[in-house]
């Protein structure tokens, strides 16, 4: 079966802590031994990962250099310490590629207008009104915290989807699209230049789940699946759900709401199965045995 796996940037870095190196492999470790099951059972499994929390704390370092380009730098880093610990966690003799994906987006979508995406460390309110009204940043509440929001527009183009089926047809395990991919747009002139937002991490990945013709679409998060009336006394886990019956239910745009309609999106034109989940329950999310699953009824 081929499985894109899109690993969650809050599932790389635990919520609330500060990134360190050393915490951010550790986490990237148990994501490796979950992914080395899937390969062990035989499947195909193309990675992609998030990378709000790394590209939030960059962009804290001085503002020197845009979003786009941070999030080059932000994948080569996750990629380079996934490579290494899927290494030591699967013993096959495998190939892995980290491939720096450009993703096009429309220069005019709506979301440069309203951002949404979440990026960075969580702030106190009272942090985050200094840091908006130092540098400009708009802020959005996460829960009980705040913390940055920036563009997300919507995945036009993989630029390198060719690169990417040519690695495939070879064996290789590749892990791409990284943080959404580097966004970009093409100028008058046709030439392509990158532009300040964040892809959703799950919109790309689900663009590239069609496009390769995956079967099955999991997004890792470090939460159990898709609740309804989230953080209320009624909260209830939603275990399976078609795209129809989801589409019919609120989530919030920053975080459960992209997540939702990506594996809706999936679904409906695949006729293959999304899973949301926990990040060490790869193999479980396939059985359909924890998590949400969202697919078309029978």
């Amino acid at each position: 079966m081929r499985i894109v796996v899109a690993l969650g940037g809050n599932a790389l870095s635990k919520r609330g802590e500060t990134l360190t190196a050393a915490g951010q492999r550790a986490s990237i470790r148990v994501a490796a031994q979950s992914l080395a099951g899937l390969l062990e059972a035989g499947h195909e499994v193309v990675i992609t990962h998030g990378n709000g929390p790394q590209v939030g704390y960059l962009a804290l370092q001085g503002g020197v250099f845009p979003l786009d380009v941070l999030g080059a730098e932000t994948d080569g880093m996750i990629g380079y310490v996934l490579q290494q610990e899927l290494d030591n966690a699967y013993a096959p003799d495998v190939q892995y590629a980290t491939l720096l994906t450009q993703i096009e987006v429309d220069p005019n979508d709506p979301a440069f207008q309203t951002p949404t995406k979440f990026i960075g460390p969580i702030y106190t309110e009272e942090d985050a009104a200094k840091l908006s009204a130092e540098r400009g940043w708009t802020i959005g509440q996460d829960g009980a915290n705040f913390r940055r929001t920036v563009p997300s527009p919507r995945p036009k183009r993989i630029l390198e989807l060719d690169v990417i089926n040519l690695l495939l047809d070879q064996k290789v395990i590749v892990i791409c699209a990284g943080g959404g991919g580097i966004p970009v747009v093409q100028k008058p002139d046709g030439t392509m230049i990158g532009i300040e937002a964040v892809i959703d991490k799950d919109h790309a990945s689900g663009l590239l789940a069609r496009q390769i013709k995956a079967d099955a679409f999991l997004m890792l998060t470090d939460i159990e699946g898709v609740f309804e009336h989230w953080g209320t006394p009624d909260q209830a886990l939603i275990q399976q759900a078609t795209p129809d019956a989801l589409a019919k239910i609120s989530f919030p745009a920053g975080s459960m709401g992209p997540k939702v309609e990506a594996a809706r999106d999936f679904a409906l034109a695949t006729g293959g199965f999304a899973a949301i989940g926990r990040l060490a329950d790869c193999l479980e999310l396939v059985a359909g045995t924890t998590g949400t699953r969202v697919q078309l009824a029978s």
